[in-house]
């Protein structure tokens, strides 16, 4: 209960002193336990990429989904701008219903068809369903669609808190899986037969996917890339998008509701008068998967909001094609620009330039509070 009151958007001042009042925030590790990721076994990347591969059509469809009222924006965006500059598969993002998508905790998009359009077009299915967290767990459409998808053939792929969605279907009973350190105890009380393991990013099991935080939708799709055109291809999109590896390697214990990540979620939340509007200015050909980590990492600060906008009111499409709802025409006075020019970086290094940025604005306590929500480990931002 303690992350939802977070998750949600801060903990109200009774809350607070409720916590405090009851020993709660003496009671957590004054710290992680994380320490080096330890490689995978060569096998066992071998092993995950072949059982992605698929054998359904030679150019394979992707279909990402999410709800109208509330899709994380990483989750959804990030494999999505991928996949689409690897221009290996037919890439489509889906909504269950009909007009704008609110992401959270930023930005509106315009989804390229609902479920049910798609289903018209594609009777057949799509080869890979990738599933991001959503505001609820059990939406019944999106969930009996996901079934549907599943019985058809397709590959399910649960990005971070999207595992949830995922086990509401039924498709983890029984699987090895993972998904946000957060989430990870209420999916396995709700879904006791799922068998996690830890210390790895994602994980494949049957015609199954799932990973960890938000920032593994990158390596997961990076591997996607690879099962289908080859390690080759992967390291031309790796090195676009400024990565150097993208294996399962993950440190579990890096990542756990610690003191110092309670202490700055209330004190950053109490700090009302300091809070601020960040703007970022939406342009032709923006790249989704900066903006997103961008977006992302300052609205959970606790200390900002991000707000778009654009010369004018129509949407702005961005680099994959997605068309993107600007919340205000022009700037208003109030937006501060977003620190720093992050969107004209490689993705990867854009977020490390805004965990910088964040921590020299808020102190190095709000960034690690924000990479923690990000299941990221912070690099050191190349000058």
């Amino acid at each position: 209960m303690k992350w939802r009151f977070v998750l949600a958007g801060g903990l109200g001042l009774a809350a607070v002193l409720l916590v405090v009042a009851g020993g709660w925030i003496v009671s957590l590790p004054s710290g992680s336990s994380g320490g080096d990721a330890k490689p995978v076994p060569g096998e066992e990347t071998r092993a995950t990429v072949e059982a992605l591969k698929l054998r359904k059509r030679a150019r394979p469809v992707i279909a990402i989904v999410g709800i109208n009222d509330g899709t994380e924006i990483t989750d959804y965006l990030m494999p999505y701008g991928i996949l689409r500059r690897a221009d290996v598969a037919d890439v489509v993002a889906l909504a269950t219903h009909p007009g704008p998508m609110a992401l959270y905790p930023a930005l509106k998009v315009e989804p390229q068809a609902t479920i049910f359009e798609f289903d018209r077009q594609h009777p057949e299915g799509a080869d890979y369903v990738i599933v991001p967290a959503m505001v609820r767990e059990d939406d019944p459409a999106a969930l009996r669609w996901i079934r549907s998808q599943a019985d058809k053939g397709a590959m399910i792929i649960g990005v971070c808190v999207g595992a949830r969605v995922v086990a509401a279907t039924g498709l983890l009973d029984g699987r090895k899986a993972t998904t946000h350190w957060y989430s990870l105890e209420a999916m396995l009380e709700e879904h006791p037969s799922i068998r996690h393991v830890a210390d790895r990013r994602y994980l494949v099991d049957g015609r199954v996917a799932t990973t960890t935080g938000i920032s593994a939708s990158m390596p997961m799709s990076l591997t996607l890339i690879e099962a289908i055109a080859g390690r080759e291809k992967a390291q031309s999109v790796a090195a676009e998008l400024g990565v150097a590896d993208w294996d399962a390697r993950h440190d579990s214990g890096a990542f756990a509701f610690t003191r110092p990540f309670a202490l700055t979620a209330i004190g950053n939340s109490l700090a009302f008068w300091r809070r601020e509007t960040l703007g970022i200015e939406l342009s032709q050909g923006v790249d989704e998967v900066s903006l997103a980590l961008v977006a992302d990492a300052w609205s959970r600060t606790y200390r900002s909001r991000v707000m778009t906008f654009a010369t004018g009111a129509d949407a702005v499409e961005s680099r994959g094609g997605i068309r993107i709802v600007p919340d205000q025409v022009n700037t208003s006075a109030s937006a501060v620009p977003v620190p720093g020019a992050p969107l004209a970086r490689k993705p990867a290094e854009a977020l490390d330039a805004t965990l910088k940025a964040i921590g020299e604005r808020y102190r190095e306590n709000t960034a690690d509070f924000v990479a923690m929500q990000l299941e990221y480990k912070r690099r050191v931002t190349p000058r």
